[in-house]
């Protein structure tokens, strides 16, 4: 649970940025937790909530999104849209393009219709908490028919703010592609920051683009591995941080667990009340290494956004990286090489050549890569194109609510991957 201290810090700051943010009924929550009710935001009032606890835990990832978002679709008055990642507003809001006739139907009717991994029990007692709206369902008709550049705003008129568990590493391409077209015109707000299932900091900055946090000292036992790593590497705590460098996250979340690596590291943004301020970097474990190059996930991510620029009519929607020797024969007889597999808008298939550009960024950012690609001992990339959703389903398979790990070493996801591959 977030310390009560975090709770409040996040609620008077959002008031103090949208004053009308904590209208009674005026959030709505797609989230999905299964078997427990929890608010990202981390203030379970349900005052605040329009969207019923149960929807958000139920079996199944896209029933959960879909209820929430009918639900959702009802308050027209909605002021804050309120996600526990980026991914799951961008996968309510493709249920919404895909079927929006449907969602209209449900509100002309105040009914709840049924669908895979919705029971019927949970059906039962959600729709009694429906009541029919034809007004607001051909609202939702016409703003549809007119196309979903925007159409948040359209939705919600007066919306305020989107607020998202998670904005950083790549569910940054969620924030992007969101602000870019369903959610144009809107600010986004990553409230606080966690790891290894601890609270760390909070953003007191709700209308900057880029989250930053403030470590608060009596959370959690924190210490710092300066990166690079030192000869003789030894941790510092938060009054010895520098602004401007990097750092290596060592957690003891509570008296008597393990203290250990998080995983994260951290770049000093500066400090406020001489306590610090913090940029999330990367995640230490997600980086790509055939050969012992180790390309972490974040500079990969830079490359391949490089390489879709130049691709003509595209837009990234989600992408997974795969060390060829995780997928055996079906990576082919070559030396140990990238897979990648990428989900875009926009663009139905590429070239050779076009293909080779993702490839040549690569070299270009890595020298290391490059050296490697010159000798052969790491073979030319492969990448794939998968259909539109694979990444929806991929996150249902993953049965978690925590964010989706971009270089994937699971075989069974692995295969599940490869089954949506189109070109």
């Amino acid at each position: 649970p977030l310390p009560a201290q975090g709770s409040l810090l996040y609620l008077d700051t959002l008031h103090a940025a949208f004053p009308r943010a904590l209208a009674p009924r005026g959030t709505a929550l797609l989230s999905w937790a299964p078997g427990r009710p929890r608010a990202p935001a981390g203030w379970p009032l349900p005052t605040l909530y329009c969207t019923p606890a149960e929807a958000g835990t139920l079996p199944s990832r896209a029933a959960a999104l879909r209820v929430q978002l009918l639900f959702a679709l009802r308050a027209r008055a909605l002021r804050v849209l309120e996600a526990g990642l980026a991914a799951e507003l961008h996968d309510a809001l493709a249920a919404l393009r895909a079927g929006w006739p449907g969602l209209a139907e449900d509100l002309a009717l105040g009914r709840l219709s049924p669908q895979p991994g919705l029971p019927e029990e949970a059906r039962g007692r959600l729709q009694a908490l429906l009541a029919p709206d034809a007004a607001r369902a051909a609202e939702l008709q016409a703003e549809c028919a007119r196309g979903f550049e925007g159409i948040v705003q359209r939705l919600w008129p007066q919306l305020e703010v989107v607020v998202v568990g998670t904005a950083h590493g790549t569910e940054q391409l969620y924030c992007d592609a969101l602000r870019q077209a369903d959610c144009k015109g809107l600010p986004f707000y990553c409230p606080f920051y966690q790891a290894a299932g601890a609270l760390l900091g909070v953003n007191l900055w709700p209308e900057e683009p880029a989250p930053r946090f403030l470590l608060c000292p009596d959370w959690a036992f924190c210490e710092f591995l300066p990166c690079p790593a030192e000869e003789e590497p030894r941790t510092v705590l938060l009054g010895e941080l520098w602004e401007g460098r990097e750092y290596g996250l060592v957690l003891t979340a509570q008296p008597g667990e393990y203290r250990c690596r998080a995983g994260e590291v951290l770049r000093v943004a500066g400090f406020h009340k001489q306590c610090p301020v913090v940029e999330p970097v990367r995640r230490e474990s997600q980086a790509l290494s055939v050969r012992g190059e180790s390309i972490p996930e974040e500079r990969f991510c830079r490359s391949l956004c490089r390489a879709v620029g130049m691709w003509p009519g595209a837009r990234l929607v989600d992408y997974i990286c795969v060390e060829s020797a995780l997928l055996g024969a079906s990576s082919g007889a070559c030396a140990p090489h990238y897979e990648v597999f990428v989900e875009l808008r926009g663009l139905r298939d590429l070239s050779e050549g076009q293909r080779y550009k993702l490839d040549q960024c690569l070299q270009e950012d890595f020298p290391i890569y490059k050296s490697f690609r010159f000798k052969g001992s790491i073979g030319p990339l492969r990448l794939h194109l998968v259909g539109a959703g694979a990444f929806a389903q991929l996150r249902e398979a993953l049965g978690s609510p925590l964010p989706m790990p971009r270089v994937l070493r699971e075989e069974r996801l692995l295969r599940l991957i490869q089954s949506t591959v189109i070109s």
